[in-house]
């Protein structure tokens, strides 16, 4: 049974909590007295440092597997004999002593013999390889000195899918699609995501999610291939094959996670350290993913149609490099009831109320800002903001870089340009219906 789920339960660990959070308490206390100027210890009193070297040397432990004891012991001789070390500059520390109380408290309680073997206080954390972060060692554990240079750890690419659909792609491009029927997001080594998108309106180019299907490939000893499909009103907690994590019964490899019954779930690959939101809103699905760039790289030239790593096909952009390319063509040209129609789907969001809309959730007018305003007056919907603000709020919780976090429409498309094209793409949908 992993250490730390919910409902675990490890023989003899609730007689290490006391002491355990003695020895914690112990080490704030001595952070504490060592700012303090007026306290009894000296500069070369050393009680912080070993009470920080036992927690680090005893943080990764798991009570419930085989040979605990033993490293526990060994920690905890490797604790004392740090406390003897420095015991004549610590002389009437408070900190000190009680830090002799309670290692003594421990030795006795899990039967540890004064003289044996000590741990080494950079002690080489084992690897477990199911884990992307482990394998990879890509955070250092307090006070060990282990992990990799940062410029050696790996970097994380985001791709986010929601909308009409607004595209961010791996490399922070921000594009609006048709992209109708299914189209592959990813498509690598290790991960395949497809997206399904139907139109919205009757008249309009426009499309957005309503079924997403995604391969989680088998992977050494830590997964078998396991599937998971969302379509519209059916988002499960579970893969299609019933179940709700992979990998074996110490360590999950794979798991989902229900955040909200039937409208967000998360998808957690640690083995492949990927994860994935799904939402449902309104009547389609928004999509958010988070991978190892080296991961994302590993594909040959017949997987290069994904979406997240080249963007939309050029024939399937429904704006160009920011400009929503459409005809300007007059209203004349429509008959009333055509544009009763129209007008009917899309609602009563005019340029002004749309805006208002989009800014009760999204504050900074940014490109999400904008795809919420483009996708009011496009549908009339109104649980498209909520999209564009989850879409957002997703894209904050997966995507490696804050200062990437927002883009803006270039100065070639400021804001009145873009109102103007907003009311070209209505004109447009007018058009549209005439063909």
């Amino acid at each position: 049974m992993g250490m730390g789920r919910a409902g675990s339960y490890y023989p003899g660990a609730e007689r290490l909590i006391s002491p355990l959070l003695h020895l914690l308490v112990l080490c704030t206390l001595s952070s504490l007295t060592h700012i303090g100027e007026s306290q009894v210890q000296t500069p070369q009193c050393r009680i912080q440092k070993c009470t920080t070297d036992f927690v680090s040397l005893t943080s990764h432990l798991n009570p419930s597997l085989d040979g605990f004891d033993i490293e526990f012991c060994k920690a905890l001789r490797a604790y004392s004999a740090c406390t003897q070390r420095t015991s004549k500059s610590c002389r009437g520390n408070l900190v000190f002593h009680s830090a002799m109380l309670g290692i003594s408290d421990l030795m006795s309680q899990r039967n540890c013999s004064k003289d044996g073997p000590t741990s080494s206080t950079h002690p080489v954390i084992p690897i477990e390889p199911c884990n992307y972060h482990s394998r990879h060692h890509q955070a250092s554990r307090p006070g060990t000195g282990t992990g990799a240079p940062e410029h050696l750890r790996p970097t994380y690419l985001f791709c986010g899918l929601f909308g009409d659909p607004h595209l961010r792609t791996f490399k922070d491009h921000f594009q609006t699609c048709k992209v109708e029927g299914a189209w592959p997001l990813i498509d690598n080594n290790y991960l395949s995501v497809q997206v399904t998108n139907v139109p919205v309106v009757y008249g309009s180019s426009a499309t957005a999610t309503n079924k997403i299907t995604i391969i989680f490939k088998p992977y050494q000893e830590c997964t078998d291939q396991k599937v998971y499909q969302a379509v519209t009103d059916d988002l499960p907690a579970a893969f299609v094959d019933g179940t709700i994590s992979g990998g074996d019964s110490e360590t999950r490899s794979i798991w989902i996670l229900e955040k909200s019954p039937g409208r967000h779930v998360e998808i957690h690959a640690a083995y492949i350290g990927v994860t994935i939101i799904i939402r449902q809103q309104g009547h389609y699905l928004t999509l958010a993913v988070r991978m190892p760039e080296e991961l994302a790289m590993a594909f040959d030239e017949t997987q290069d149609l994904q979406l997240c790593m080249n963007g939309c096909p050029t024939s399937e952009r429904i704006d160009q490099e920011g400009h929503l390319q459409l005809p300007v063509l007059g209203l004349q040209q429509a008959s009333f009831q055509q544009q009763a129609r129209v007008e009917a789907q899309r609602g009563l969001f005019t340029l002004e109320s749309a805006s208002r809309k989009c800014r009760e959730q999204l504050e900074i007018k940014d490109i999400y800002f904008h795809s919420c305003v483009f996708d009011l007056l496009t549908t009339g919907d109104a649980n498209f903001t909520t999209a564009a603000y989850n879409a957002l709020k997703d894209m904050e919780t997966l995507h490696p870089k804050r200062e990437h976090w927002h883009i803006f429409p270039n100065s070639a498309t400021g804001l009145r340009p873009f109102s103007l094209l907003l009311n070209a793409l209505l004109t447009g949908l007018l058009i549209t219906v005439l063909l």
